[in-house]
């Protein structure tokens, strides 16, 4: 998977978010979310989220995936 796909994937999962993804292996990815829905939430509640987006990929397609998450 490229970095550009999470990238998309998240971008339409969260619609409005800011999505910074960064990774050249194919496999272990960094990504950096902004997103208004995050306000009040607590990281973990935050990653799950992000997370949701990304579905079955996770731990297939994607074997690593490391989140800094923040309202906007």
């Amino acid at each position: 998977m490229k970095k550009e796909q999470i990238q998309e994937l998240i971008e339409a999962g969260l619609p409005g978010a800011s999505v910074r993804v960064i990774g050249d292996d194919g496999q272990h990815f960094e990504a950096e979310v902004v997103y208004s829905g995050f306000a009040g939430k607590l990281p973990l509640a935050q990653h799950r989220m992000v997370y949701a987006t990304l579905g079955e990929r996770m731990g297939r397609e994607i074997h690593a995936l490391q989140l800094r998450t923040r309202a906007s």
